[in-house]
């Protein structure tokens, strides 16, 4: 049995919810994985558009002025996990002093008012996600989850990431490892 600390990290990585997971909330999931460390993880769900809420009317509620139209940026479902806090996933040409997660070469995090205004102003990343909320797990429990064959880890890339189509993340995920969906069960099992 290895040691929790010995445990690769999944920072930058995707988790691919598995049919039959039992958590309606992540069902067809794709999360992608912010910070991962024996004390637990944090990720984003990058697939789960909130319907009832634009970018427009939350930076409204928010008193920050659009100084141009903000197309094409949809508010997310992020996940079970202080529902009412916004996390913004971006490339990394943008970053706000310390308050960046720098995830990756590829990724960071932004959770503050400023990326928003920024972005409002013209002056944010080439690529971004809204989400509300965030997936987080206590100390070895997405170990577990994974064990049981809750999840499937994938590399993650930008052009899926942050891909328009919302209803095609899940199984393009799941393409990108060289699985055929059609073929995924709800069955698991260990070899």
């Amino acid at each position: 049995m290895s040691d929790e600390n010995d445990t690769e990290s999944l920072d930058g990585k995707l988790l691919i919810a598995m049919p039959g997971m039992g958590d309606p909330r992540f069902e067809k999931s794709v999360v992608y994985i912010c910070a991962h460390s024996p004390e637990g993880a944090m990720g984003l769900i990058v697939n789960k558009p909130v319907m009832d809420l634009n970018i427009t009317d939350l930076l409204e509620q928010l008193n920050i002025k659009a100084n141009r139209p903000i197309k094409g940026l949809e508010v997310h479902f992020g996940g079970p996990v202080e529902h009412g806090r916004g996390f913004v996933l971006h490339s990394r040409d943008y970053a706000a002093a310390s308050e960046t997660l720098e995830v990756n070469d590829e990724f960071g995090m932004t959770a503050s008012l400023e990326i928003l205004e920024d972005i409002s102003n013209g002056d944010g990343p080439a690529n971004c996600l809204f989400a509300l909320g965030y997936a987080g797990w206590g100390p070895g429990q997405l170990e577990d989850e994974l064990r049981a064959n809750g999840w499937l880890v994938a590399d993650a890339n930008s052009s899926l990431v942050f891909a328009k189509t919302d209803q095609d993340k899940w199984q393009d995920a799941i393409k990108s490892m060289g699985i055929d969906p059609r073929l995924l069960s709800a069955e698991g099992g260990n070899a």
